[in-house]
């Protein structure tokens, strides 16, 4: 599947979940302090919406960063990490209702997909940050944006997560691709599936002393996912 579906698949999902929230569910608090669910939202709705405005500047001439560079230790300073809260609360106020964000991010994610789609085949962009890099591979983090954070909002919201499988088979398989080979067969012997990957390589699930024993041993760093 191309990684422009996943990213839709997964953005349809969360669509509907925001599409059926109330207003009291929006204001719940999340595990990503301070961000309250429709701060949180207001966050994944922007980074669902970026690739708009890099497909309407000049192409980079080549990529330099693929999707695991992306996440690297620059991107989650102190400094980076308070302007990113700042700006999601900020989004989140401009909103008059989580109904109005629900309806915004619905538009802003199908708007992304309709680019995305239009671009030729190994289309480069360059991210807010700076960093050049292919379609294809900003689009892998935001399928990260979305399954991660979907995560968050699904434990604020007590319920079920909604991560689709394509997304989990991207999302682990780029965590233990980006972890190198202390990684390989980890999942195996700890018993993990997908899901449960990444919910413990990102920290949304506690590890249990055996697992964090074997991780030790092996020397495994998994990616810094912020925001």
């Amino acid at each position: 599947m191309r990684v422009v579906e996943v990213f839709r698949g997964e953005a349809v999902r969360l669509a509907e979940v925001l599409a059926g929230l109330t207003e009291s569910d929006f204001a719940r608090p999340t595990r990503c302090a301070p961000w309250t669910v429709l701060e949180l939202a207001a966050h994944v709705r922007t980074g669902a919406g970026r690739v708009v405005g890099m497909l309407a500047e000049p192409a980079p001439p080549h990529a330099e960063v693929d999707a695991a560079a992306y996440f690297g230790p620059a991107k989650f300073t102190a400094g980076t990490d308070a302007d990113r809260i700042d700006t999601a609360r900020e989004e989140g106020a401009g909103f008059g209702s989580g109904r109005e964000l629900a309806e915004d991010f619905a538009h802003t994610w199908r708007a992304g997909y309709d680019a995305s789609l239009a671009a030729p085949p190994g289309r480069v962009v360059r991210t807010r940050h700076g960093d050049p890099m292919t379609l294809d591979e900003f689009l892998v983090t935001r399928v990260v944006e979305l399954g991660v954070h979907g995560l968050d909002l699904a434990d604020a919201l007590d319920r079920e997560p909604w991560l689709t499988g394509p997304a989990a088979e991207l999302i682990a398989g780029l965590l233990t691709m980006a972890a190198g080979p202390a990684a390989v067969g980890l999942a195996e012997e700890l018993r993990w599936d997908r899901s449960t990957l990444i919910a413990k390589a990102t920290g949304r699930r506690p590890l249990t002393g055996p697992e964090q024993t074997e991780i030790d041993r092996r020397g495994v760093r998994w990616l810094t996912f912020g925001g």
